[in-house]
């Protein structure tokens, strides 16, 4: 593993923030700057910043809550193209990237689930403009003309459902405007991979009380890596992408407003190739580019990893005036198709050696979901202010998983091909179908008392009702590396018997396999849960606001439902439930021009469900699972400051300490038990971002524009392992990014014209570091910030 300068890294962050004149924070939204006139950040009056944390529009200095705001227009001037990006601009997000997106996960506070389950759910909500995403890979879509993004850290269940029980990400887009116009967007980047990028949106007024605004992107990326293999030998890890959106608000009368939103969206990516980063402890080596750890950006497999996407659906959300009290409907249909495509060996071509077979994976997954809730909100500022209401879901999703082996013996004791003489080849392949269907019927009611004109209780409760139905089966014709055999409902229902009777079944040798009889194998659990949240708020000044909660979070059951399903792993995952403590000021000062907000909290979850390395068919896989109890208790800090409408400045700093209290081993696991106060993996120590603008207008045709952002984390363990020596080789170590623009800027704001440098420092580091590559080896994902790389775009607005 390559060893990154801590000196470096420290002299690196010096010279930013004694250099930067800073950028839109992660907590301004682009307060204070005159920002162009299709990058309206209607979230801000001045400086304050309004979000909808609690599902109304409120002031962020009013929220009895930890919530960090990322302006559209920093998102944009960032780079940014998913939710993986927003993890520089927040300290307490984080990112596991994979080897598809269908297998990535958000973490915060150092809480997160990492699962390849079908039958599992993320322990972030990803929520667009008002729609619950069910499925962790949907949620990182482009983001593309987006108002603003809410993140709202610990549970958040009360208001927001199962599936927060560690917080959510609220995107919301922008709306149309009262006047044609719009922008175009267009951008190259160079530097370890050229990338092409073209984004553009109409506002079209439809008359009175109705307006359109459309959006449309498409961009295409080489790639950060080089894939050597006969037959390949190109850059992969990139992506080529295209979608549209279409946002139509409707007001026929001043108490009613219909919202209607469309979406379609195709991606192809080569993401993400895994380099092997260390020595292989066989005759791997001979075939491998030369490790060197984290600056590895060689690979030679002759199956290009890849993601093929296809997403749309449609949300219609109705606003209408009931007495003093708002009535929200909102209803939502969606569509999610991914195909994984893997090489499971990394290797350019199949040997006759020990652990040199041919593993490839292809698994096409398709999902429809419909949600609908229906909400009553109390205006605000009487004796008691509610938000109460129902919410339903339905998340289908189904998969067929095929795996095709090329082994070859007899096994040699020197380097050799398939090809060579006297080797005989045969071809192992299975093919599993499985599937899952989440049902979930809420109520939910969340009030605050207003005792007070300075002090407030508040108060929620919520009743969810679970039902998740799954389905699996697989037929192998020919067993082999990586490959169980026959797994259906007589294989389970043999299985049950031979331990009813006494006997300790071996699968893997076939004692089951026998009674297979085609039938997919089922299985259903139900769950009711209560939780809630209680506090208390007080405001020491009209600018000075003290609050403290407590939040009961819960996630519902999940089955560890995947390719290599056999009958031990069929149990019921139990909920998820989480008991968090918060305490925290906010603080403003200078007429609202300074903001300092500082949290604290504790959590403690039980039956914690995580995705642990195991051995199936002797191949390392994770074993989604009833973890056991784990805590986190940490402190935030946030900093907004804009002097003036030109120049702004803003950061946040966390301190996260996420660690396993007691660990349960699940039966039959060959990894053993992580001990207590192992940290948990994702969950740096310390984190954090500044970032700023600063506007120098001439008072000529042109101004110019500095922008920068500035983050640092400490190390970060990737894989929750119970081996020691697995976590440290696996330990991703600390790293700083710095972020640079410099803008020519019309007077008017008609157009602008930026040169940025991304990773000004070029500091190389690990997305992800995995073990189980050829003679134990490990696996290395690298994203693309791991570069410096440059870029020029242009805007010309209308």
């Amino acid at each position: 593993m390559k060893a990154i300068d801590k000196g470096s890294l420290a002299g690196a962050a010096t010279i930013a923030l004694a250099a930067m004149v800073a950028a839109p924070a992660p907590a301004q939204a682009q307060a204070g700057q005159a920002a162009l006139p299709e990058q309206r950040d209607d979230t801000t009056v001045g400086t304050e910043i309004i979000v909808t944390a609690q599902k109304r529009e409120e002031r962020l200095q009013d929220v009895p809550l930890s919530v960090s705001v990322v302006g559209g227009s920093l998102v944009e001037q960032q780079g940014g193209i998913n939710l993986e990006n927003a993890q520089y601009l927040v300290p307490t997000l984080n990112f596991r990237k994979s080897g598809t997106s269908i297998n990535q996960s958000l973490f915060l506070r150092g809480v997160g689930t990492s699962t390849f389950s079908i039958a599992g759910e993320p322990s972030v909500s990803t929520v667009v403009d008002g729609v619950v995403f069910s499925r962790a890979g949907e949620a990182f879509s482009d983001l593309v003309d987006i108002e603003r993004i809410e993140v709202l850290r610990g549970p958040q269940g009360t208001l927001f459902g199962k599936n927060a029980s560690a917080g959510v990400i609220s995107i919301v887009s922008r709306r149309p405007g009262d006047t044609l116009g719009g922008y175009v967007d267009a951008g190259y980047f160079f530097g370890e991979g050229n990338e092409y990028r073209v984004r553009a949106a109409l506002d079209l007024p439809l008359g009175a009380g109705a307006g359109l605004r459309l959006t449309g992107f498409v961009s295409d990326y080489d790639g950060n890596l080089f894939n050597e293999a006969p037959g390949v030998s190109r850059r992969v890890n990139g992506y080529d992408r295209w979608g549209v959106r279409g946002l139509a608000v409707i007001e026929p009368t001043p108490d009613l407003s219909i919202t209607v939103i469309a979406d379609y969206r195709r991606a192809k990516d080569d993401c993400c190739a895994e380099a092997i980063g260390t020595v292989p402890a066989n005759l791997a080596a001979q075939v491998l580019p030369a490790p060197q750890g984290d600056a590895t950006r060689r690979v030679r497999q002759n199956l290009v990893t890849a993601t093929n996407e296809e997403s749309y659906g449609a949300s219609v959300q109705i606003d209408a005036t009931l007495g003093t009290n708002t009535v929200t409907s909102i209803t939502s249909w969606r569509r999610y198709d991914n195909e994984e495509i893997r090489d499971g060996d990394w290797l350019p071509r199949p040997f006759a050696n020990a652990g040199l077979n041919e593993l490839h994976d292809v698994g096409p997954q398709t999902g429809k979901t419909f949600t609908q809730e229906l909400r009553l909100t109390s205006p605000q500022g009487g004796l008691l202010e509610y938000v109460g209401g129902l919410f339903y879901s339905w998340a289908d999703t189904e998969r067929t998983f095929t795996r095709d082996v090329v082994l070859c013996t007899p096994a040699q004791p020197v380097l050799t091909a398939c090809d060579a003489p006297g080797i005989v080849v045969t071809r192992p392949s299975g093919t599993a179908t499985f599937g899952s269907t989440f049902k979930n019927l809420a109520a939910f009611a969340r009030v605050t008392l207003n005792i007070t004109d300075q002090f407030r209780l508040l108060g929620g409760l919520r009743f969810t009702h679970d039902q998740l139905d799954v389905f699996h089966i697989r037929r192998t014709a020919l067993a082999g590396p990586g490959i169980q055999p026959n797994f259906d409902q007589g294989v389970f229902d043999r299985y049950q018997q031979l331990v009813a009777a006494g006997v300790a079944p071996n699968i893997a040798q076939g004692q089951a396999v026998a009674a297979s009889n085609g039938v997919p194998f089922t299985a259903k659990t139900t769950n009711d849960n209560w939780s809630g949240m209680a506090g208390a708020q007080f405001d020491l000044t009209p600018d000075n606001v003290l609050y403290a909660t407590w939040t009961r979070g819960y996630k519902g059951p999940a089955f560890n439902i995947f390719f290599n399903l056999a009958s031990t792993g069929t149990n019921v995952i139990e909920p998820e439930t989480v008991d968090s403590y918060e305490a925290g000021i906010k603080n403003s000062f200078l007429d609202g021009r300074l903001v300092l907000n500082l949290s604290g909290y504790y959590a403690r979850y039980d039956n914690f469900q995580a995705n642990n390395p195991d051995v199936v068919a002797g191949v390392v896989v994770t074993r989604f699972t009833n973890a056991g109890r784990i805590s986190t208790r940490g402190a935030e800090l946030d900093l907004i400051f804009a002097p003036t409408r030109d120049l702004s400045l803003s950061g946040g700093i966390a301190y996260t300490d996420a660690r396993v209290d007691q660990f349960r081993q699940p039966a039959g696991n060959v990894t053993g038990v992580i001990p207590p106060g192992t940290r948990l993996a994702y969950a740096p120590e310390w984190k954090a971002s500044l970032a700023g603008d600063w506007r120098l207008r001439t008072g000529g045709a042109v101004d110019f524009g500095v922008n920068a952002i500035a983050s640092w984390q400490s190390e970060q363990i990737s894989q929750f392992d119970a081996n020691p020596a697995v976590r440290a080789a696996t330990t991703i170590d600390g790293y700083a990014l710095v972020d640079l623009s410099l803008a020519v800027i019309d007077a008017r704001d008609r157009f602008r014209l930026a040169f940025q440098v991304r990773n000004l420092f070029d500091q190389s580091f690990a997305a992800a570091i995995t073990s189980g590559g050829p003679g134990g080896s490990y696996r290395y994902i690298i994203p693309r910030e791991a570069d410096r790389y440059f870029g020029v775009t242009g805007r010309v607005s209308f």
